[in-house]
């Protein structure tokens, strides 16, 4: 058993967790937050994916204890008081979803996405990696971004529009 202290959506929590809890199971069957989806449980599908200080990573490869004293952002912690994030706005307008399970996933991997461009992070599909990435970003650079989430209904495309308009800078972002 290991003592834990976790800031997850800004907020505080103290966990007391067998050493294999990892940090899907500990949102979801500990703290109730259930926005974040089991999938396949491997890291093969996405639909897990959270913020840990800013960076994308599968919940359910995370064990809890590793993330001890660092931020952790789920979809329940995207939105403010005032208002949905914009991505969260630029799915619901381009019906960036079907089924909506992976829904969460994806739209936690678009707010590091955002970041790692802003960042100037490169990838494998960047054409030069001694330019300055461009922005708004290729399709091609997103799509292979975005690659580690999947979508079993093929929304793809509707991901993608949102995901553009945001970058476009029709949505705005915080």
């Amino acid at each position: 058993m290991v003592s834990t202290t976790l800031h997850i959506n800004g907020e505080e929590h103290h966990l007391h967790l067998d050493s294999r809890v990892t940090l899907l199971d500990a949102l979801r069957e500990h703290l109730g937050l259930t926005g974040t989806k089991k999938g396949c449980d491997r890291g093969q599908c996405g639909a897990c994916t959270v913020l840990i200080d800013g960076r994308r990573v599968n919940a359910c490869l995370t064990l809890v204890a590793t993330v001890t004293g660092r931020s952790v952002t789920t979809i329940e912690g995207l939105a403010s008081v005032d208002g949905l994030h914009p991505i969260q706005e630029a799915f619901l307008k381009h019906d960036g979803f079907q089924c909506g399970y992976c829904t969460p996933g994806q739209i936690c991997s678009v707010v590091a996405l955002l970041t790692e461009l802003k960042d100037q992070t490169v990838s494998t599909v960047t054409a030069d990696v001694r330019q300055p990435l461009s922005f708004p970003a290729t399709d091609e650079e997103i799509r292979e971004r975005m690659s580690g989430n999947l979508c079993r209904c093929g929304a793809y495309p509707l991901i993608l529009a949102a995901i553009r308009e945001v970058m476009d800078g029709t949505v705005q972002q915080p």
